[in-house]
């Protein structure tokens, strides 16, 4: 079992909840390669305060590799350096919304994103969402109801479901976007975690014509600590993030960290790790699937990439109020409430599939699943999914 000395899992406990890597799964060489090369060029400067927007360097290093991979181009003008997408969606609360402003997010939706907007007094208002991501009919019904500042949306392996927003329904929520005045922030950190066929292209492609704010990370393609990110949009609205009171008295941010990855990106470090990512998650992705049916626990949705499985159960069930019961039993879930701004979805659970390998991630299963069984028995129910 993993180290979890960092994550704060209780003994015997096998944490399903639990949104990132694991320890062994971190490239602490080929960190120490780019740590090293940056470190030997003899320029001091990636250690003073740095530009506002981030290392032109770094920003173009990270343009070519992001137009690789997204199958577009983008340039190093379109690119503003944050401290990862927290610390980006928290900025652009600053910059772009006022206290007492509606946003949109999705149901369900990233849960502690939702603590960032009460932090800024934002009225947040819930889009409900399918297999194919956020449905338009009801983004119109609320647009002609609310006047929001922006719709966050996390349209690819979305966190909790899994889903990924189709094609079309990308177009229209941009033409939406237009015909209504609002801004788009993406939450696209999942975008490059895909373990079969590509997704549908970064929302970022429309930011040229639409109001699109398109938030990465390095977090989940190479290292949480690293604590780097970036956000592509506009020019325009780049320098508005360029102006707030943080940057303009920090000066760019991270500065350190990017040097670092800049030599990760011209070392070619990156790519081989993404591609060793991918192998290990698919392969996790495919036991859990495995694992989980053969207990008789379909997922709501077959994930393609990304970190994450959904369940609902039968509505009787209330995940919140069986967790105690499950870590009793050495499993741990994230229920389903804490990812609706409206406290639905009780009957609901997150499971990561990132953290454990596999004998962990089938034990869990199977724990969960002896729970489950438990619970329903109880309650005289033959079966606990919906």
């Amino acid at each position: 079992m993993p180290d979890v000395t960092q994550t704060r899992i209780p003994p015997g406990v096998i944490d399903l909840g639990v949104g990132h890597p694991s320890l062994e799964l971190l490239p602490l060489e080929p960190l120490h390669q780019a740590a090293l090369h940056r470190l030997s060029q003899g320029d001091p400067s990636f250690l003073q305060y740095g530009v506002e927007s981030g290392d032109g360097y770094f920003r173009t290093e990270l343009a070519g590799f992001l137009s690789r991979h997204y199958g577009f181009a983008l340039g190093p003008e379109e690119l503003f350096i944050t401290s990862g997408v927290s610390q980006a969606l928290d900025l652009i609360c600053t910059v772009f919304t006022r206290p007492g402003q509606v946003v949109f997010v999705e149901e369900p939706t990233y849960f502690l994103s939702l603590g960032i907007f009460r932090d800024h007094h934002l009225e947040v208002v819930a889009i409900p969402t399918d297999e194919n991501g956020l449905i338009l009919e009801a983004l119109e019904v609320a647009l002609k109801q609310h006047q929001p500042a922006f719709l966050y949306t996390i349209p690819t392996f979305q966190n909790p479901t899994g889903t990924t927003l189709s094609q079309e329904r990308r177009e229209r929520l941009v033409e939406l976007s237009q015909q209504y005045g609002f801004l788009i922030v993406a939450d696209e950190v999942y975008q490059l975690l895909h373990y079969y066929q590509p997704p549908p292209p970064s929302l970022g492609r429309f930011a040229d014509r639409a109001g699109v704010l398109s938030l990465g990370s390095f977090s989940k393609i190479l290292a949480p600590g690293l604590r780097l990110g970036w956000i592509q949009a506009a020019p325009h609205r780049l320098q508005a993030l360029a102006q707030s009171g943080l940057v303009a008295s920090g000066g760019g941010l991270n500065p350190f960290a990017s040097a670092v990855v800049r030599s990760a990106l011209e070392l070619g470090l990156l790519e081989p790790y993404l591609q060793k990512l991918r192998s290990v998650y698919r392969s996790r992705l495919e036991a859990m699937l495995q694992a989980l049916r053969q207990e008789g626990l379909e997922p709501r949705y077959l994930p393609q990439g990304g970190y994450f499985l959904w369940l609902e159960l039968d509505p009787s069930f209330e995940t919140q109020r069986l967790l105690e019961q499950a870590i009793k039993e050495g499993v741990r879930y994230q229920p389903g409430a804490r990812f609706s701004n409206q406290g639905r979805l009780a009957h609901a659970l997150r499971l990561c599939l990132a953290y454990y390998d596999i004998p962990d991630l089938l034990e869990g299963v199977r724990r969960l699943a002896g729970v489950l069984r438990v619970v329903a028995a109880a309650a005289g129910k033959g079966h606990c999914i919906e």
